[in-house]
């Protein structure tokens, strides 16, 4: 007999031999891939204002089936928050992390006993829904399961890329029904005109064209059950509709099933923004049997695999915080066409036959700072479709998209930043689409006359008395500007690279040197009084969910600038230290609810912010870059259930995680370089592609040991502080060593700093 601690030491090590891939000359012989799933903890962000979507769904999804709740304000956009204790029903299409309220399309619920027709508040709790026990709730990677106590039944769902799956499970002897409401979404949805037609003994069809967020969406659906209707009641709103068929403006439907204790009943729901017919084929072509547990084990798989681009060595919490918010970055963008290929497109035609995949839900003031950064490296599968995607939405709307959601333009938050999104991936190699009308679709939506691009045209800053939020759309613009003029200069059209560098250098004239600001200035050159650096008035005055103190440093494509227009490096230093130590509260009296995760004025909790702790390296201190970030994952992402700090928004504050995590960032959005900061996670392996991965070793790494040291590049020595996109896209290995101490050594020569 061996000793056990021996024992544990051989099957440990024969469990991490089986994990790790195994090369030979020529190919490679594939292994099981651990269960990666395991790690998430998908209630993260679900509580406070994370807003994040919880239930059943597979890597970028048009369907996301989870429950739906009471909706209590601003902290239920996703339609759940942890908080509440009563479902209304399961729907099909949510948002996560955002900041505004939509989609919550096509409910359902099995009920049993009398079906109220109108859905239970939190003063009026006698109508359709239950209660239930978060004891009773299993929630995981592509799948969600619940107990409702009014009804005795457990829910289960599941889901494919277009269909959610339902499984039913009835413990009651009153009779069984399962209720259809189309009337209501989540926050701003209301529907416009809805329809159901019972089609066959076991299927139902219909639509949801609904005005919200999105102005003009257009959802189909179709049912099939396990079991055959029995009986069908229709209403609009709570008027019957007689016959198998109704339409009207909150369309809903009560279905009977024969009873039994102990029934199952199962549905399978596709979606689809063309047509009931495709939307019925996309159930055939992704779920056409019957078998619950083989789609559960399908999502799991597809998560798995998804999870698996970032292998990493950490301990427990950090692990799951790790995998937990890689998996929030693959909720959107969004499938948004049919198994078949075909999509609505933002001018209502279809379009078929398009030869790629269509996607929706971009939250691109949000997601071009770190979450596409991040899919050039784990996602280069999906690059050209996403600009391909943009380039359809430009030649169907004249412009390239700004905040798109279900063939809709929201025009929500400041810029135009898919053009970060498009130059990056042109400059790192992703070109598989028309490049010349890539080139015109940033062109003319940089020549477009809204939110004061008609003074920027001409050169001219954005006067403060002419329109709210001019600082904000300036520095934004800026940066488009600048992206814009990497790329003419590139596609050698010299007359647009000294024009767009011109407008990419108008952010100076906002700097004022007496206060050290980015301010406001009024038509008549004036600086925009009164002044308060603290002060953010929400959506009424120069900035965006922000103040002074978090806008003076939104130059990330600039940084030398910045640093010029503060007298040179120990002045800016001097003004940059305040940022994270200055404790005053946020001023006015209706401040952003979005700036949050505050270390002094520095705020984790909202995009703008993001860069700001890695511009230390431009001033050679990066050993504060690293004592920030460590902060930051400290007290700002845990594994509570609040534990992101401000909106999840679409995955970008997920995607800062991961990549501050492996030890580095995006501060430049578009120059294909990351700043090194400090790594949370001792080992990470990022699978780029097939035979292609990047291994970066954080040695000695702990609480303690948070300074980069020295860095090996594929065994020799390396001293800049920053990587870039071509060491990580070709096999190698970074090696970090880290200690107690800042290096006052490190990163810290010109020669040395970021690009």
């Amino acid at each position: 007999m061996l000793p056990n601690q021996l024992k544990d030491t051989i099957l440990t090590t024969i469990s991490m031999l089986f994990m790790l891939p195994v090369f030979s000359q020529g190919n490679i012989k594939k292994t099981p891939i651990p269960q990666y799933t395991q790690f998430v903890n998908p209630y993260i962000g679900s509580g406070g204002h994370g807003h994040v979507f919880v239930g059943a769904n597979v890597p970028f999804g048009a369907v996301q089936l989870g429950p739906s709740t009471i909706f209590e304000g601003w902290d239920w956009c996703s339609a759940y928050n942890y908080s509440s204790n009563t479902i209304l029903g399961f729907t099909h299409t949510h948002l996560s992390g955002t900041g505004i309220g939509d989609l919550n399309d096509i409910l359902l619920l099995p009920v049993t006993g009398k079906v109220p027709l109108h859905k239970a508040a939190i003063k009026s709790p006698n109508g359709y829904g239950s209660t239930f026990s978060h004891q009773n709730e299993v929630v995981k990677p592509g799948y969600y399961s619940v107990i409702l106590d009014k009804y005795k039944v457990k829910a289960e769902l599941t889901s494919s890329e277009r269909v959610g799956f339902h499984k039913y499970t009835f413990n009651s002897k009153e009779e069984t029904h399962v209720l259809l409401d189309l009337a209501d979404g989540v926050g701003w949805d209301r529907p416009e005109e809805t329809f159901i037609q019972k089609k066959g003994s076991k299927n139902l069809v219909g639509f949801r064209h609904s005005k919200g967020w999105a102005n003009d969406q257009r959802l189909f659906f179709a049912m099939e059950f396990s079991e055959e209707i029995s009986a069908i009641a229709l209403y609009d709103s709570t008027a019957i509709k007689n016959g198998f068929e109704g339409k009207g403006l909150k369309m809903k439907a009560v279905l009977d099933f024969k009873n039994k204790k102990g029934k199952v009943l199962m549905v399978k729901v596709g979606i689809s923004p063309v047509s009931v017919e495709n939307a019925l084929a996309n159930i055939k072509a992704e779920i056409p049997q019957w078998d619950f547990t083989k789609t559960v084990q399908n999502a799991d798989s597809k998560w798995n695999k998804a999870l698996a681009k970032i292998d990493i060595k950490a301990n427990a919490d950090t692990k799951t915080i790790f995998y937990t918010s890689l998996y929030h970055t693959m909720f959107a963008p969004s499938i948004f066409n049919d198994a078949n290929g075909d999509y609505r497109g933002t001018d209502k035609k279809v379009y078929k036959n398009q030869g790629f995949v269509n996607y929706t839900t971009f939250s691109l003031w949000d997601t071009y700072r770190a979450l596409h950064p991040l899919y050039t490296i784990i996602q280069e599968n999906k690059i050209n479709d996403i600009i391909k995607t943009f380039l359809a939405i430009y030649q169907q709307q004249g412009r390239l998209p700004v905040w798109h959601l279900m063939g809709n333009e929201t025009d929500c938050m400041n810029g135009n930043h898919s053009i970060p999104v498009i130059v990056d991936a042109y400059f790192k190699g992703y070109r598989n689409y028309d490049v010349n009308l890539a080139y015109e679709a940033l062109k003319k939506t940089a020549m477009q006359t809204r939110a004061g691009m008609d003074y920027v045209q001409k050169l001219q800053y954005i006067p403060a008395d002419s329109q709210f939020e001019t600082v904000a759309n300036a520095l934004e613009y800026a940066i488009d500007d600048w992206c814009i003029a990497r790329m003419a200069k590139d596609l050698n059209k010299m007359e647009d690279y000294a024009y767009f560098t011109k407008r990419a250098a108008l952010y100076k004239l906002y700097f004022d040197k007496n206060t050290g600001f980015m301010r406001g200035k009024l038509a008549n050159g004036q600086w925009h009084e009164p002044f308060n650096p603290l002060s953010s008035s929400h959506r009424k005055d120069d900035y965006v969910e922000g103040n002074a103190w978090q806008y003076t440093w939104l130059v990330p494509q600039d940084p030398y600038g910045l640093i010029d227009l503060f007298g040179g490096d120990q002045q800016f230093i001097e003004k940059f230290d305040q940022l994270f130590t200055l404790t005053e509260k946020v001023a006015g009296e209706d401040a952003s609810p979005d700036i949050s995760g505050l270390i002094g004025q520095y705020a984790q909790g909202n995009e703008p912010s993001h860069h700001i702790p890695y511009l230390y390296a431009n001033v050679g201190q990066p050993w504060k870059t690293a004592a920030i970030v460590r902060q930051v994952f400290d007290q700002f992402y845990t594994t509570k259930i609040d534990g992101i700090c401000g909106n999840e928004d679409v995955g970008q504050m997920s995607a800062w995680y991961v990549l501050s995590a492996m030890g580095f960032y995006a501060v430049n959005p578009a120059n294909g370089t990351y700043v090194f900061g400090s790594p949370a996670v001792d080992e990470a392996v990022i699978h780029y592609k097939e035979n292609i991965a990047f291994k970066i070793t954080a040695v000695n790494n702990s609480k303690i040991n948070k300074y980069i040291q020295k860095v090996e590049y594929n065994g020799k020595p390396y001293t800049k502080s920053y990587i870039t996109h071509e060491m990580i896209i070709k096999n190698g290995a970074l090696k970090l060593y880290m200690g107690s101490k800042p290096s006052r050594t490190f990163g810290t020569a010109k020669s040395d700093r970021p690009l």
